[in-house]
């Protein structure tokens, strides 16, 4: 039950004292049941705390089976109780701070594997300010107090753990060629548009029926940039290329696109420092 209600104050960012002022429950008491401590809270008083978050109470009797108009609630509370899980490893609720207390679930504490990680580190240059150099030590443990930062963390996490790659093929032409980025319930994330060319026309000679694509655009959801949705597209399309026999794609980029397409294996063509080229020899994993 602890548990449970801290990851329900979590979704709504609703700290200890918010939640007890909201349901008028004492934050003595909603700490205890959060602790595991003494007798099993009353109906009631879970009741009034569940309600209070947003949340909603579900009873069902002892063998009773899903009824058959609920699809796959029984995949449903398994998918449930592993994102349960999977919100309490991270989130920090076995953590504590220097004098031996709990963080505030709502917080969300991670540990600062990086400078990158901790957002007090703003007085480092580029990350690079050699650690000798540096004018604030540096916590084992962090947090977000900003809750927009805490929702966007949240999203990209949720994200990362969701997303799902595809080939999509309705509605197009066979030498087009379409991949996205989809989560369960959001819709796309990302997308990457390319199409094929015939080498034999284009040079107006015999090449064996040779074929190439030209990358239209990778395109990924604001926020969503630096999960690598991009890259895995790349490789997809990669992975495909291999498999029907095309090794060449072209591409043209300015700015930051040309860092990312170096960084997903093209190469910059002579004398053309926006055209960029990716040779695919063998199939990709």
């Amino acid at each position: 039950m602890g548990a449970t209600l801290r990851d329900l104050r979590r979704r709504v960012d609703l700290s200890q004292r918010e939640l007890a002022d909201r349901s008028g429950v004492p934050k003595s008491t909603l700490a205890r049941i959060e602790a595991g401590r003494g007798a099993g809270p009353a109906f009631r008083t879970v009741e009034r705390l569940v309600r209070a978050a947003g949340g909603e109470l579900a009873v069902r009797l002892p063998g009773v089976e899903p009824r058959l108009d609920e699809p796959d609630a029984e995949g449903q509370r398994a998918a449930r109780t592993g994102a349960v899980r999977a919100r309490a490893d991270e989130s920090g609720d076995e953590l504590r701070d220097e004098a031996g207390r709990r963080y505030p679930a709502h917080l969300d504490v991670r540990r600062v594997m990086t400078l990158k990680d901790w957002p007090g580190a703003w007085w480092v240059h580029s990350y690079t300010l050699p650690e000798r150099l540096w004018p604030l030590r540096v916590p084992e443990l962090t947090y977000d107090l900003d809750r927009g930062r805490r929702d966007e963390r949240r999203r990209r996490n949720q994200t990362r753990a969701q997303v799902r790659f595809r080939r999509a093929a309705e509605g197009l032409p066979a030498t087009s060629w379409r991949f996205l980025a989809e989560v369960p319930g959001a819709g796309a994330v990302g997308e990457l548009r390319a199409h094929e060319r015939s080498v034999d026309l284009l040079l107006g000679e015999d090449w064996g029926d040779r074929r190439e694509l030209v990358l239209e655009g990778v395109v990924v959801a604001p926020g969503l940039r630096t999960l690598g949705i991009g890259r895995q597209l790349i490789g997809l399309l990669a992975r495909d290329m291999a498999v029907a026999g095309i090794r060449t794609t072209h591409a043209i980029a300015e700015a930051g696109g040309v860092e990312f397409l170096l960084a997903c294996g093209f190469e910059l063509q002579a004398g053309r420092p926006s055209a960029l080229t990716l040779e695919v020899r063998s199939p990709r994993p």
